[in-house]
């Protein structure tokens, strides 16, 4: 069965639009404006300022150093 809480993460989806931007470029098709560097930064900073992918009060601890205590 299906995990559904594995496409409410934003990084999922983060991922899948890059891949699905570098499989184009393998096929020579450029959708990508030159200067796309600079807007997916501004993007993703303004993302991050707002908290919607660095989200600090979320219990979500996958990548961090999170260590739990119980079970030592």
């Amino acid at each position: 069965m299906i995990n559904k809480s594995r496409f409410k993460n934003y990084g999922l989806w983060l991922s899948i639009a890059t891949l699905i931007s570098l499989v184009l470029q393998g096929f020579e098709i450029n959708i990508l404006p030159d200067n796309y560097q600079e807007i997916v930064k501004a993007i993703l900073s303004i993302l991050v300022l707002i908290g919607v992918i660095n989200h600090p009060t979320s219990n979500y601890n996958e990548y961090s150093d999170y260590k739990d205590k119980n079970k030592a």
